[in-house]
């Protein structure tokens, strides 16, 4: 990553508590709840200043905000 070095130990966890926080805002904080449902570290790009963003939606799916997820489960 920097000069071709790994991320240290605290970048990763900073990584993925940003990837956590993404998928709070996208369950919680739009609309329509936001599903991902393919979830992996392929699917979390970093910016040039290594902050997360969630990436690759081709299996997401939109749902009200009134159904629980426990009922989506079931959908899927």
């Amino acid at each position: 990553m920097p000069n071709g070095h790994p991320l240290s130990w605290k970048q990763t966890c900073e990584n993925a508590k940003g990837v956590a926080r993404g998928i709070e805002y996208l369950h919680q904080g739009c609309n329509m709840q936001i599903l991902h449902f393919d979830i992996k570290p392929y699917n979390s790009l970093l910016d040039e200043n290594f902050v997360p963003k969630v990436a690759d939606f081709g299996l997401a799916k939109l749902y009200p905000m009134q159904k629980s997820v426990s009922s989506l489960t079931i959908v899927r």
